[in-house]
């Protein structure tokens, strides 16, 4: 049994990393500041179950903060998944952006590193890579030009980690998720948009013209590949790696929402807009180093995730 404290717990990916520790026999201390991106409701719901079981503590309150919740109390491992979340709200809000995914990750850091605790994973994004024009992505890519202060903090983020990496001997893994998608995901994202208004009977908004894409990949593959990361950082000393979770198969938005009135079963009627400032025309993982370190195999295909998801909105919405 490990002593885990999930940051961001009560969210899409935090909540189904802490019902599969939990289930695993791991002591899970979960925190969330329950941000108003959305409803404070959704993710109460969201570890609902997790609530009920022993092994769970649950901490309402800011990462920066953690030094005033935990002042004797040590972990094995700081999985740290709060971010405050939003390619496009980021460029309006900057600064907000920016003490959350930096200033208080600081905060994290140097509370670990006051504690003497030395293992760390770090949820970064896909978006750090901007408008690559090499595809698929890979870790060793250049990711210097990020298009959104969004992308900028996620970026830093791991800059960040490897400073504490070099100066306090942390091993951490930095895990960049390509488009994760699935039960509970969030309502501002496309998927749950799309498939939400399909259901009512209402118009989506399409940006561009339908043929950017996106390295869709399902939550359970994407839990697999926390998982593992977390068995490999636990297992060896002086670890720094930086790996892609996606799924390696990039779809087009138009062809995502065909796939969408497939399942669901009524046609798209499709409201078309200009590409939005911030946005990045393609995702695509090389998930190389995630194979050969973690054994990392997505076996989710965009069909068969995609009904399991429009199932659990119909049952939830």
């Amino acid at each position: 049994m490990q002593k885990i404290l999930l940051t961001g717990a009560a969210g899409f990916i935090g909540s189904h990393v802490a019902e599969y520790l939990l289930n695993q026999g791991h002591q899970v201390t979960g925190i969330d500041n329950f941000d108003d991106f959305y409803s404070k409701s959704i993710k109460v719901k969201n570890i609902s179950t997790c609530l009920e079981n022993p092994l769970f503590t649950f901490v309402e309150g800011n990462v920066g903060d953690v030094a005033s919740f935990f002042p004797n109390s040590t972990f094995d491992l700081v999985m740290h998944l709060a971010a405050k979340a939003g390619v496009r709200p980021s460029i309006a809000q900057p600064e907000l952006y920016i003490d959350v995914n930096l200033s208080q990750t600081m905060a994290l850091l140097q509370w670990m590193k006051a504690h003497g605790m030395q293992k760390l994973i770090f949820a970064s994004s896909s978006s750090v890579y901007g408008n690559n024009v090499k595809v698929p992505f890979a870790e060793s890519d250049p990711v210097d030009h990020p298009i959104s202060p969004y992308a900028f903090t996620k970026k830093a983020g791991e800059l960040l980690t490897h400073t504490f990496h070099h100066l306090a001997h942390m091993d951490v893994i930095n895990l960049r998720f390509f488009t994760v998608y699935g039960e509970r995901q969030r309502p501002d994202l496309a998927i749950h948009k799309f498939a939400k208004a399909m259901l009512n009977g209402q118009a989506i908004t399409l940006f561009g013209t339908g043929s950017t894409s996106r390295d869709y990949t399902y939550i359970g593959d994407i839990v697999q590949g926390i998982i593992s990361s977390m068995d490999y950082v636990l297992s060896d000393q002086r670890v720094y790696e930086t790996i892609n979770l996606g799924s390696k198969n990039p779809i087009q938005l138009i062809d995502l929402v065909h796939t969408l009135e497939e399942i669901i079963g009524k046609p798209a009627n499709i409201q078309w807009m200009e590409m939005q400032e911030g946005d990045v025309d393609r995702t695509f993982a090389d998930i190389q180093k995630a194979e050969r370190l973690l054994h990392y195999a997505p076996n989710t295909s965009l069909r068969e995730g995609l009904t399991r998801f429009v199932a659990w909105l119909k049952l939830n919405s």
